[in-house]
């Protein structure tokens, strides 16, 4: 009786067992019917904007450093020994100054030399000369003392250009900026003693653009302003012109401004052509962009997929950006939609 009873409990309990397996059998599929379906490949709604080039609409103006309009090394012409320095920095000196006197004593023993047999020669030429008349000497030997006349005054000249050339002059008119001489030393042919700059007049050189240059000429007038002089500005004007430009098709462009208000060289200045740029510039929506301009990339629509493009950008043209790299011409960009968007996701555009 005890193993009868024994048996049905057992059947009962593996009955229960079974049907409670059933059972979470069961849930688990009704659960994974129930599941909503995620579809990774949906297409992701996005406005676009054709990349194209348009014209910049502003002033032009082109930034550049102050240059010194002339500037020359003060150079030694020959070799001596330093008696007298007549500058020191900031001296201001005019061109052909004596500058650096040297030792000359020697040339000028030997010139007083040849001096005194230029007039004993000169003497005997004119002796000869009337002895000749009287033929109380031959037509040969007034020659020779008229060659020897002649060579020592050749020879005088050498000696006078020599000491002239010993005596360093300024080779143009400025400021003395660097001195690398005292008196005493020795110095040889081509040493350098110092440095002039002329800027009494200034420079600063500025490239532009292939489309703008044929708007400008010679002896154009411009305006200058510096930051350290705000509100003022200066009177330049176009001295050059490159007649060649670069590989990018900007030509170099001089421009010369009287220094009367005591500007210095190194300056960072701005030059106002005072008229518009017709430059033509790669512009984009600033919306397109999905980083900040510090690190710009935009999405790039390739039939129907995106495609990260990291740009370097220039100027800022308010509602649109120009872009120097990353970008062509017929590119279509993301404007709206990019917060949702990644490498390589499926997008539809919108309207």
């Amino acid at each position: 009786m005890k193993k009868t009873t024994l048996i049905i409990i057992t059947s009962a309990l593996a009955i229960v067992a079974l049907i409670g397996f059933r059972l979470a059998s069961n849930k688990k599929k009704i659960d994974a019917q129930n599941k909503p379906v995620v579809n990774t490949n949906v297409a992701i709604p996005v406005t676009v904007n054709r990349v194209e080039e348009g014209t910049v609409s502003q002033q032009l103006i082109k930034t550049g450093n102050l240059i010194p309009f002339r500037e020359a090394t003060i150079t030694a012409t020959t070799a001596g020994k330093v008696t007298r320095v007549n500058f020191d920095l900031g001296t201001q000196v005019r061109q052909g100054q004596t500058l650096v006197e040297l030792d000359n004593r020697l040339k000028e023993l030997s010139l007083q030399a040849t001096q005194l047999n230029i007039d004993k020669l000169k003497k005997d030429v004119n002796r000869y000369n009337t002895l000749l008349a009287g033929n109380a000497t031959t037509e040969i030997q007034v020659n020779e003392t008229k060659y020897n006349y002649e060579n020592a005054v050749n020879q005088a000249e050498q000696i006078q250009k020599q000491i002239q050339d010993a005596n360093v002059k300024a080779p143009i008119s400025g400021q003395i900026v660097q001195k690398a001489i005292e008196p005493g030393v020795y110095i040889t042919v081509g040493s350098t003693l110092g440095k002039v700059l002329d800027v009494a007049r200034l420079k600063v050189d500025v490239l532009v653009n292939e489309s703008d240059v044929y708007q400008l000429h010679k002896g154009q007038a411009v305006k200058v302003t510096a930051d350290v002089f705000p509100g003022k500005v200066f009177n330049g004007q176009i001295s050059y012109i490159a007649p060649q430009g670069t590989d990018e098709h900007n030509y170099p462009v001089e421009i010369t401004i009287s220094n009367a208000n005591g500007l210095k060289a190194g300056t960072f200045v701005n030059v106002d052509f005072s008229q518009k740029s017709n430059q033509k510039a790669l512009q984009i929506p600033r919306i397109a962009l999905v980083e900040s301009i510090k690190n710009p990339y935009v999405y790039v629509v390739e039939n129907n997929v995106v495609h990260q493009r990291k740009l370097t950008v220039g100027r800022d043209f308010g509602d649109t950006i120009e872009v120097l790299s990353g970008l062509s011409v017929g590119d279509v960009v993301v404007t709206t939609g990019q917060l949702n968007l990644g490498e390589g996701k499926p997008v539809q555009i919108t309207k």
